[in-house]
């Protein structure tokens, strides 16, 4: 289950495929150093986006 507080660098390790949801909500810099240690809650407030929707589509 992915939650507010995974990381991205594990997200894309993990589920590689879902990458194309977070390019699709406005991630453009996953490959990003900074990025990989950033949780999904802090790039969805850095990127504007809203967090509870986010998730829910990365875990359905």
């Amino acid at each position: 289950m992915i939650e507010k507080t995974t990381k991205i660098g594990e997200l894309l390790e993990i589920a590689p495929e879902k990458a194309e949801i977070l390019l699709e909500a406005g991630m453009h810099c996953l490959g990003c150093p900074a990025s990989q240690a950033e949780t999904i809650e802090e790039a969805c407030l850095v990127h504007g986006i809203d967090v509870e929707e986010l998730i829910e589509k990365l875990n359905s």
